[in-house]
């Protein structure tokens, strides 16, 4: 069997969250993979390529949802190479690869669910004035990047940030 947690410290140490935490996703988790698992039938059996219900079949590496959550949290969390994914959950590293992408869109899905998923993409000022509603501070990262100069000394002067450049 695959890894064994002891302790809420190594919870915390292995997925970066605590046994509560954890015991908070796993029923949203379970659901949506059942959902999936569900879908995935009924196409089969629409196809004809079904040959048997869900669960049917050998038992994987990762026979229970907790095992499942686990797998995916640890790998967010530590992002170890296949081979060591693969090694910690005694499967080889193909079927820890196949694992993670099955497993990452429902990680993801239980999150939004549980509105835990921070907002990535705002269209408009207003969107983001919505999701900055009781924030008193924001801090702004910027990173500047190298700009190919024109040889126009007008165009030049337009794109100028004001910087010097410290060489002498």
């Amino acid at each position: 069997m695959g890894m064994q947690i002891r302790d809420d410290r190594q919870m915390k140490a292995l997925t970066g969250l605590s046994q509560a935490q954890f015991d908070h996703l796993l029923p949203v988790f379970n659901d949506l993979y059942q959902a999936i698992q569900h879908k995935t039938y009924e196409e089969g059996v629409e196809s004809g390529t079904r040959t048997r219900k869900p669960g049917g079949g050998a038992k994987g590496k990762l026979p229970t949802m907790a095992e499942k959550l686990l797998f995916v949290l640890y790998y967010y969390k530590t992002y170890p190479t296949f081979d060591v994914l693969g090694t910690q959950f005694e499967m080889v590293r193909s079927k820890a690869h196949q694992h993670l992408h099955k497993l990452s869109p429902i990680l993801y899905d239980t999150l939004v669910h549980l509105e835990l998923m921070p907002y990535r993409e705002l269209g408009t000022p207003e969107d983001l004035k919505a999701a900055l509603q009781g924030v008193d501070r924001l801090i702004i990262d910027a990173t500047e990047r190298a700009y190919r100069r024109s040889q126009a000394d007008a165009k030049q002067r337009e794109h100028y940030s004001g910087k010097k450049s410290g060489i002498c």
